[in-house]
């Protein structure tokens, strides 16, 4: 296994043994997405979860007026997954698609499983990886809340500028819960400060 294949910044040697790496990183597929490609489609249930390498990949759900509304925003290194699909073996509500030509790495849910089970260092990233995901969820959910637009805006620009960056403002607008307008407003006053 090379030190420059992608993965090996995923799982990295301070976490996983050289043979644990050889057992893992192969099991991976290289998937490419051209634009617009959807990784997962309302009503499918999830088999797989990506590693992006390279791209931009959001999740979205359709509101009852027929709006799509982000739900996500992920960029090199994230892992692109609808957890509660993928582990209830249960139908998805989300869409996630390719805003870019992307590539990705996969796992799929049988390979995840036996991995999970065979090898502790990978069940514990596995872990961490969930848990950081719901910690994140929660945090977005109470700031849609407790925060003003501006401070969601500026919290997105401080942790995700190369998604403020690269990813369209109608996208970002619905992901902070706003629309185009207020965003274009929030965006001004920013750079007026």
């Amino acid at each position: 296994m090379t030190e420059s294949h992608f993965l090996t910044h995923v799982f990295q040697t301070k976490d996983f043994s050289s043979e644990e790496l050889a057992t893992i990183i192969p099991q991976f597929k290289r998937t490419t997405f051209s634009k617009n490609d959807y990784l997962l489609k309302g009503g499918q249930i999830e088999n797989y979860y990506w590693f992006i390498e390279n791209g931009f990949v959001r999740s979205y759900v359709v509101d009852t007026e027929g709006n799509d509304i982000t739900t996500n925003l992920c960029a090199s290194g994230d892992i692109v997954i609808d957890w509660t699909s993928f582990f209830l073996r249960s139908p998805t509500r989300e869409h996630i698609q390719a805003l870019t030509d992307c590539v990705c790495w996969q796992l799929d849910f049988d390979t995840f499983q036996q991995l999970f089970h065979s090898i502790q260092s990978f069940r514990e990233q596995g872990r961490t990886t969930l848990v950081n995901s719901y910690f994140s969820l929660k945090k977005q959910s109470v700031s849609m809340i407790a925060d003003q637009a501006k401070e969601r805006y500026a919290k997105l620009i401080k942790e995700k500028p190369h998604i403020i960056q690269n990813i369209s403002l109608k996208h970002i607008a619905t992901y902070l819960g706003i629309t185009d307008t207020s965003l274009s407003r929030i965006r001004k006053e920013i750079s007026d400060e």
